[in-house]
């Protein structure tokens, strides 16, 4: 069953965990898939998450875009639901911009420096939930 954007965005809004995904243009590589904790940014509509520098932030840089998915389950009820959001990447450097991001309450659960924060704009959002 599909999802409405408005479900879809609530699910982001609620969950810390996803995986990016990201594949540079004639990059002749598997893409790049990375487990990342985010925030949901309501107002810029848009996972905002931490990077150092590395395979994954090189990826986006030179990618301009990137795929964004996190899942939830209920064993029990044997349900579950899934929402990928697609849109162009940008790395945030302005400082107000970084501070307003800051106290969205962001924590990385990886070990060390993470001076990037990242940006992907939700502008395609698409969801399902499995039920048996």
């Amino acid at each position: 069953m599909e999802l409405e954007r408005d479900e879809c965005v609530q699910l982001l809004a609620r969950t810390t965990f996803g995986r990016l995904a990201v594949s540079p243009p004639d990059w002749h590589l598997p893409p790049v898939i990375r487990p990342v904790t985010y925030v949901f940014d309501l107002s810029s509509q848009s996972i905002v998450f931490r990077s150092a520098r590395g395979s994954k932030f090189t990826a986006l840089l030179l990618s301009g875009q990137g795929t964004f998915e996190i899942d939830g389950i209920e064993p029990e009820a044997e349900t579950g639901w899934s929402v990928i959001v697609r849109g162009p990447v940008e790395e945030i450097t302005n400082t107000a911009e970084i501070d307003r991001v800051r106290r969205l309450g962001l924590h990385p659960w990886a070990p060390g420096e993470k001076p990037h924060w990242i940006r992907i704009r939700a502008t395609v959002v698409t969801g399902r939930r499995i039920a048996s």
